[in-house]
């Protein structure tokens, strides 16, 4: 099968297949969109190489997930658009469960700042490097990522304590 590319994505692909070759893992397309796949080693080489080179200066979003699999468990997903080009794709890395880890791009989109941080909140995956590596939402003591697939539905209780929610009759 192959992918039916617009001429700026087919340049992200032939360009990143020329320069980053052995760090380029899967190229496909699902529902419309492009998905681009790199060994997590090359994450941060091949995002500043992407926005200096390539012109994707727009980090949409990053999006973690918990695969739940006996490897690389975690994956990571950067949403990233040239405004040059009228494109966008999905650069996509996977890291292991046992102490997930990736480099930051902060220093390369000042906006992954927060999403890093979110990520690390939400599924444990830490960023090297990041400027303010601290939780977003969640207090700095506890100890669990609410979007791991093996978190209770109802929480851990006593972990955190909850507002009351029943409303006052008075």
């Amino acid at each position: 099968m192959s992918l039916e590319l617009s001429e700026p994505l087919q340049k992200v692909v032939d360009s990143l297949s020329e320069n980053f070759s052995d760090k380029l893992v899967d190229v496909y397309q699902s529902s419309g969109d492009t998905f681009i796949r790199i060994e997590a080693d090359a994450l941060h080489e091949i995002c500043l190489y992407l926005k200096n080179d390539l012109h994707y200066v727009y980090l949409s979003d990053i999006i973690g997930t918990d695969r739940y699999t006996s490897e690389d468990r975690f994956e990571v997903i950067y949403n990233l658009l040239s405004l040059k080009d009228e494109a966008r794709f999905f650069l996509k890395v996977w890291c292991e469960e046992e102490n997930p880890e990736l480099d930051s791009v902060a220093d390369i989109w000042k906006g992954a700042n927060w999403n890093e941080r979110e990520v690390y909140d939400m599924f444990g995956i830490k960023f090297r490097n990041h400027p303010d590596f601290r939780r977003i939402f969640l207090p700095e003591d506890f100890d669990y990522f609410p979007l791991r697939k093996e978190f209770p539905l109802l929480g851990i209780p006593g972990s955190i304590e909850l507002p009351n929610t029943t409303p006052d009759t008075d």
